[in-house]
């Protein structure tokens, strides 16, 4: 069964860039150089889709306000050092086909994220995509996920309505921020976060392989 909306919304790390390999690296070196204790990869993935501030919070609640904005400056530091010689995440095979796509057929694209809107803007001119984005909500743009803010400035920006919409991400802070803005919630399997941990959030479809979202958003 499809679905034809006005407005897709998508998570970027996990979901659009497979970006697990900078975020684990530069995370677990920043700690070291703060001289802790580095967190495992598990641990991560957890806790991916959230904003820096809350990840830090979320991950290593006992430190100080301090201690957490030098590792977050820290962490900044480190991640264009763990992406490659191409200076920027790689993006999932076959989605930079679905967006063009989706985008060909008149369909709005958003993307709602815990980056930062530089780090977002500068993975969507690498990889050419900028102009096919009507609204990009980042971490310097409101609360971030699970909270609904930033896919109701999406909502807000485009015009879109609620039933109209679907949000497409990897995590449970995804699915939780679109039920919460009263949107659709997809989940996909490729990123952080198993099927069953979306399913459980509330997902109404999870889907295992990129080329499935043509048919499910009702691309020929």
């Amino acid at each position: 069964m499809s679905f034809a909306p006005r407005l897709v919304l998508f998570d970027c790390d996990g979901t659009l860039a497979d970006s697990e390999a900078s975020i684990v690296g530069a995370l677990q070196e920043a700690f070291r150089e703060q001289g802790l204790p580095a967190p495992s990869a598990a641990m991560i993935r957890q806790r991916v889709g959230l904003s820096l501030g809350d990840f830090l919070v979320d991950l290593a609640p006992d430190l100080d306000p301090t201690t957490r904005s030098t590792l977050a400056a820290r962490y900044r530091r480190c991640f264009s050092r763990h992406q490659g010689p191409a200076g920027v995440d790689p993006l999932f095979p076959g989605i930079a086909d679905q967006l063009r796509r989706l985008s060909d057929q008149g369909v709005l694209l958003g993307v709602v994220t815990g980056k930062s809107r530089r780090g977002l803007l500068r993975l969507l001119e690498a990889h050419r995509l900028r102009p096919l984005f009507a609204t990009l909500q980042t971490a310097d743009d409101g609360p971030g996920k699970p909270s609904p803010a930033l896919v109701q400035n999406a909502l807000a920006e485009t015009g879109s309505a609620p039933d109209s919409t679907v949000m497409i991400g990897d995590t449970d802070f995804d699915i939780r921020a679109a039920r919460a803005a009263g949107v659709r919630a997809w989940g996909v399997c490729w990123g952080y976060h198993p099927a069953a941990r979306l399913l459980a959030s509330g997902a109404e479809r999870v889907f295992e392989r990129v080329d499935e979202l043509g048919p499910a958003l009702g691309l020929p």
